[in-house]
């Protein structure tokens, strides 16, 4: 998947000082990228849009459990 018009914002649940950064890329058809801050021509993990949708979804309604 070429990625290199992908406009990638940093989420706003980042923390830690920027040290456990999350970005994601929603502006390109069919597919929404997702990648480490700090990794940035390293991997990138690919959704298709109503996955991601779902996700975050699932996320905002407390559905998963963070530990420490």
């Amino acid at each position: 998947m070429d990625l290199t018009h992908a406009i990638w914002r940093k989420s706003t649940r980042s923390g830690n000082g920027g040290s456990t950064c999350v970005e994601v890329a929603t502006n390109l058809p069919q597919v929404v990228g997702v990648r480490d801050s700090k990794d940035r021509h390293g991997p990138a993990l690919i959704f298709p849009p109503d996955a991601w949708t779902g996700f975050v979804a699932a996320t905002r309604a407390g559905s998963f459990v963070v530990r420490p």
